[in-house]
């Protein structure tokens, strides 16, 4: 017995110790079971595969993702080509514009921009997904009749013609994504009871679009723009409406300064909704830094 003992303790003293990393079932233990006789015996059949892979079959090139093949889950949108690595703009075609305008979502007797293409609900924005405003799409353009004052943020030659032919005005504008944040739900911002943020400047990669007189950049000179809406007019071969007559002038003319984010409320200003109220700043300091 002692013997017995000694040559234990003699092989412990040489084995590993004892953990998760090599604890094995006793040989023969555990059996493996068996393909069932039923529908369910197959080795596709319990893994909740369906389809193709029910009948141990492959998918078809292009459709790894499910029903719907790989270029219709993840479309690419070539009109922004240069800035879609970096940023994203969900397209709105002109035809669901003419449909917002048409059911009174959206009220063209004023200033259209992006908060108000988000009040209407139909349109969803996530700036956390590099989603940076509304591009407007040339499907529907041959139909749209609205004179429209529209502010988007990314806007093809085709549809700045559409627009401009029926006497409206169309301004492509950069918004940063904390006043994204700010425009997506207005009405939950100014719950918090915090001054409107100054609008950020465009970053050297897109503040060349955006100060295209040809692209409608609402950085660009106003006087080329002019002669830009008279060259397109020209190109397409229509006649360009004369603004100055319009009895709307003074809708079709206005325009966000380049720091502002909601038409009619500056930087720094505090709505207070519970009291019906705006809280402007008072020191020179604040306006000085909202201002710049």
């Amino acid at each position: 017995m002692s013997n017995t003992t000694e040559k234990a303790l003699s092989l412990l003293r040489y084995l590993p110790r004892v953990c998760i990393g090599n604890i094995r079932d006793n040989p023969g233990s555990k059996q493996r079971s068996k393909r069932g006789r039923a529908q369910h015996g197959g080795d596709y059949h319990g893994d909740g595969n369906k389809g193709s892979k029910a009948r141990q079959n492959f998918t078809r090139l292009g459709y790894e993702t499910g029903n719907n093949p790989f270029y219709l889950r993840f479309p690419w949108e070539p009109y922004y080509k240069g800035h879609h690595l970096k940023r994203e703009y969900p397209p709105l075609s002109m035809l669901d514009l003419q449909k917002l305008i048409d059911t009174n979502r959206i009220d063209s007797t004023k200033p259209v921009d992006l908060v108000t293409i988000l009040n209407t609900g139909l349109f969803k924005l996530f700036p956390d997904q590099r989603q940076f405003g509304v591009q407007l799409t040339d499907e529907g353009a041959d139909i749209f009749e609205a004179k429209i004052n529209l502010e988007v943020q990314w806007a093809s030659e085709n549809v700045i013609a559409a627009i401009e032919r029926r006497g409206g005005i169309i301004t492509t504008a950069y918004y940063d994504p904390h006043s994204l944040q700010a425009m997506v739900n207005s009405k939950k911002f100014f719950e918090r009871g915090i001054p409107i943020p100054r609008r950020m400047m465009p970053p050297p990669d897109a503040i060349e679009y955006y100060s295209d007189a040809s692209k409608r950049g609402y950085l660009a000179d106003p006087d080329k723009i002019s002669e830009e809406r008279l060259v397109l007019a020209q190109k397409y071969g229509y006649t360009l409406p004369k603004i100055e007559d319009d009895p709307q002038y003074d809708m079709l003319m206005e325009r966000k300064d380049p720091r502002q984010i909601f038409y009619g409320l500056h930087p720094g200003w505090v709505v207070n909704l519970k009291d019906k109220v705006i809280l402007k700043p008072l020191e020179e300091e604040l306006k000085e830094y909202y201002a710049s």
